[in-house]
C-alpha cells in the first residue's frame, strides 16, 4: 500500500485504500525532484501528465520569445497544474511551470480517463468528481488574478492582491508566495515602480512588510 499518502490529497479524496492503489497504478504515479528555478513543464507541446506539488512550490508563467514574462499563478503544496492539458488530447500547453524553490512533484498519467479499457468505475467516478473541484478552484485563482490586475494604478493592484490574501488567510499579517520580482510579474508592473509604491504605502501607514511578509494597517493600528 505504498500510495496511501495519496488519500490525503484532493485528487484521491473519498477513495478507499484499494481504490487508491488501483487508481495510482492506472495513472502511473511517479515522483520527481526539481531544484529551484528548474523547468518542470515547458510551453509548446502537449502533455499527458498532470502534476501536483508535494513539497516546495512552483510558478505558472507565460514567457514569450522577446523575454517578457507574465506570472499567472503560484502552485503551492497540495496544488495541481496542467490538469486541463493532460486530459484534452493534443492540446498544446501555453505556459511554463518553474520550480520556485527545491520541490518534489507527483505526476499522474491522464490518458486512461479518456478510455474505458481497464478502468474501475468506482475510483474513476470519484477521481473525475475530484478533478471537477480542482478545476473549479483553478478557475477561482485565474479570476482572482484578473481582479488584481484590473486597477490602472500600481497601488490599486497591490491593495487588491493583499486584501484577497488577507481575506483568504483570515488575518492582517501573512506571508505571500512571491518574492518582489515575482510579485511585480504577477501584477504586471515594473519591479522598480512596485518597490517605490510599496515604500510610499509603508510611509503612509497603510502596510508594513519585510521580504514576503506583509502586515495590513487600518484606522487606529
Amino acid at each position: 500500500m505504498k500510495h496511501l499518502f495519496l488519500q490525503k490529497t484532493m485528487l484521491f479524496r473519498g477513495m478507499l485504500a484499494e481504490e487508491t492503489e488501483q487508481a495510482a497504478r492506472a495513472l502511473r504515479v511517479r515522483v520527481r525532484h526539481y531544484a529551484r528555478e528548474t523547468a518542470i513543464l515547458r510551453a509548446g507541446a502537449p502533455t499527458e501528465w498532470m502534476g501536483m506539488v508535494l513539497r516546495g512550490g512552483a510558478t505558472v508563467e507565460s514567457n514569450d520569445l522577446w523575454g517578457n514574462r507574465v506570472l499567472l499563478s503560484h502552485v503551492g503544496e497540495g496544488q495541481y497544474f496542467a490538469e486541463t492539458y493532460a486530459i484534452l488530447e493534443k492540446e498544446t500547453v501555453p505556459v511554463d511551470v518553474i520550480a520556485s524553490e527545491d520541490s518534489d512533484v507527483a505526476f499522474f498519467y491522464m490518458v486512461p480517463l479518456r478510455t474505458e479499457n481497464g478502468i474501475s468505475a468506482a475510483w474513476k467516478t470519484k477521481l473525475i468528481g475530484n478533478l471537477l473541484v480542482i478545476s473549479a478552484q483553478k478557475n477561482l485563482l485565474l479570476s482572482a488574478r484578473s481582479f488584481h490586475t484590473a486597477p490602472k494604478q500600481i497601488r490599486g493592484r497591490v491593495m487588491a492582491y493583499l486584501n484577497t490574501v488577507s481575506l483568504k488567510k483570515g488575518a492582517r499579517s501573512f506571508d505571500i508566495p512571491f518574492d518582489r520580482q515575482q510579485l511585480a510579474d504577477y501584477l504586471n508592473v515594473e519591479r522598480t515602480a512596485l518597490s517605490k509604491e510599496l515604500g510610499r504605502m509603508r510611509r503612509e501607514g497603510l502596510i508594513d512588510f519585510s521580504r514576503s511578509h506583509f502586515v495590513l494597517r487600518g484606522d487606529g493600528d
